[in-house]
């Protein structure tokens, strides 16, 4: 079937639907991984967008049981040159057109993704509408240009209940703010025994359940839409070691009394290069986010920059200089990948294990 994608500045793509034949409006964004597709439309990160694949043959290894970072994924719509019906994997149990259509996902096919992702690269993310074909394009941009985005996808994506996933060794309250399963994975991996909570958990919630550390996960939307993470980290830190990642290095950044800001068109995808700038490293990383904390607000905290973007010399990374807690804007769980940055899970815990030495040395 013929569908249409529509941009809120009027342009119009003429493709090929599949997936679910339902029309969806979102925010229109790109990602420039080369593989990962399975991992980036069950990112809960995407909630509410609308996500453009550059690489031009999509889903060719089709979709399996083991790479989904959500149960229920929450894009909004796909965006292909090419989705490719006969997938060429072991591990393949479904199309992405029979996935698609299980989860009610819409997705659209053929189009020039070249001349979309160049639209996105000069005027920024735009809102955008998946629709048949039947549909009169004037009547859907108008509804495009009246309909507001949503600014509740954190609330959309996060836990509505705490559950554990049991380990042996250091207890993590891991806060979900649209959690990858990577990211609780990796703490597994590591023996740690997990509470995974909801992002309107308190302070005194967290700290009833006698943590060794803190994890703020990463999410959706604008960080600033999670008003009730800020205070809980403003009252955590210092008391718990911390480790933010994605949206969880924006939210403590605002807790700590930096600024965030809207990037014109976001960081996402698996190749790009980070600069540790304490030991001078490049790390090749895997990123999705669309706001970014502005570095000139870092001048009166008591933060200091550790990761600097290459391509743009945005910050990718923070630490405190006063209390065990520290961030990064990209995602050291590598899924999909690169693995890189995957040492700064030991770096969370050797930071627990020195500041429990700390607190029984003045006991």
């Amino acid at each position: 079937m013929k569908a249409q994608l529509i941009l809120e500045d009027g342009t119009v793509f003429i493709g090929d639907g599949f997936g679910s034949y339902v029309d969806t409006i979102g925010e229109v964004v790109f990602n420039t991984g080369m593989t990962g597709y399975q991992e980036i439309l069950s990112d809960p990160s995407y909630c509410g967008q609308i996500v453009t694949l550059t690489y031009p043959l999509i889903g060719n290894y089709g979709i399996n049981r083991d790479d989904f970072e959500s149960i229920n994924p929450a894009v909004k719509g796909f965006i292909v040159k090419e989705a490719c019906d006969f997938p060429s994997n072991w591990r393949s149990e479904f199309t992405l057109d029979e996935y698609f259509k299980m989860k009610k996902i819409p997705g659209i096919a053929g189009i020039d993704t070249r001349k979309l992702t160049r639209i996105i690269r000069k005027y920024g993310t735009l809102k955008g509408a998946i629709c048949s074909i039947d549909n009169d394009a004037n009547v859907v941009l108008s509804k495009l240009r009246q309909t507001r985005l949503p600014i509740d996808q954190v609330r959309q994506v996060s836990t509505k209940n705490p559950y554990p996933s049991p380990g042996r060794g250091k207890r993590i309250v891991l806060v979900d703010f649209g959690m990858k399963h990577g990211i609780l994975r990796e703490l597994n991996l590591r023996g740690c025994d997990v509470v995974v909570v909801p992002y309107r958990t308190t302070a005194e919630e967290i700290l009833q359940l006698r943590p060794d550390g803190i994890m703020l996960s990463n999410g959706p939307g604008d960080p600033k839409d999670v008003p009730e993470a800020i205070h809980m980290i403003k009252e955590v830190l210092g008391i718990i070691p911390l480790f933010g990642i994605c949206l969880g290095h924006q939210l403590f950044a605002l807790a700590c009394g930096a600024n965030t800001e809207k990037m014109k068109f976001g960081h996402r995808g698996s190749n790009h290069p980070v600069k540790d700038l304490s030991t001078g490293k490049i790390a090749i990383t895997s990123q999705n986010h669309g706001y970014t904390v502005e570095a000139d607000s870092l001048k009166n905290t008591r933060l200091s920059i550790t990761h600097l973007a290459l391509n743009d010399g945005t910050v990718e990374g923070l630490k405190h200089l006063d209390f065990p807690a520290f961030t990064v804007q990209y995602h050291p769980e590598a899924s999909p990948g690169p693995e890189d940055a995957n040492g700064l899970f030991e770096q969370f815990l050797a930071m627990i294990e020195t500041n429990n030495k700390e607190v029984s040395a003045h006991a």
